[in-house]
């Protein structure tokens, strides 16, 4: 098996593994699986917090959380793949274990990715997704930048060389108005034009 298929059977079995996005280098997991998706807290060494659900098209995001296609589809398709994590409705709590405190929301983003990072998660499925990194520490534009700790814990660790190395822009599209939580990478004037 190539790298790929190791990655794809990993997350699979429940393991971790490390992926390139579009803006930093990504510690992932089965979002179904409430084990794995704790074990990035764990190694992130933080509190149980939001983890992003990253998908490789509009689509695989739908068939996870099938309430976005009503309404947010349009959006999503004219925004995404994109340096965004949009925080979205999800009237039906699923995948609680991702937007911990905020079960009826959750942060979803499609970026552009590397080729055998896409070709994961094209085979795989959506994964839950956060930086390679301990929290507070610096974003990950290489593999040398992933806690070495951390690397030895995962399964897989896909290299598509050094990223931008700044995450994306996170944007909460819940409330009457969108609130920018985190300037990033992706510029947020198409996201709130969206919405003007």
């Amino acid at each position: 098996m190539g790298i790929v298929e190791d990655a794809v059977a990993a997350l699979q079995a429940g393991y971790l593994v490390v992926l390139p996005t579009d803006t930093v280098y990504g510690l992932c997991a089965s979002a179904h699986n409430v084990a794995a998706v704790g074990r990035i807290d764990e190694l992130k060494k933080r509190p149980s917090q939001a983890i992003a659900l990253v998908a490789a098209s509009t689509e695989a995001l739908i068939d996870c959380i099938p309430e976005l296609r009503a309404g947010w589809q349009g959006l999503l398709e004219e925004l995404l793949p994109g340096a965004y994590t949009l925080v979205l409705p999800n009237p039906k709590r699923r995948l609680p274990r991702l937007s911990p405190g905020r079960e009826e929301t959750i942060g979803v983003r499609v970026p552009d990715l590397p080729r055998p990072a896409r070709e994961v998660l094209e085979l795989f499925g959506a994964v839950a997704a956060s930086s390679a990194n301990h929290h507070y520490e610096p974003d990950p534009r290489s593999i040398e930048d992933v806690p070495e700790e951390m690397r030895a814990a995962v399964a897989v660790v896909i290299d598509a060389g050094e990223l931008p190395g700044v995450p994306s822009t996170v944007i909460d599209l819940t409330g009457a108005e969108p609130r920018v939580l985190r300037e990033g990478a992706g510029d947020p004037g198409p996201v709130l034009a969206a919405f003007g």
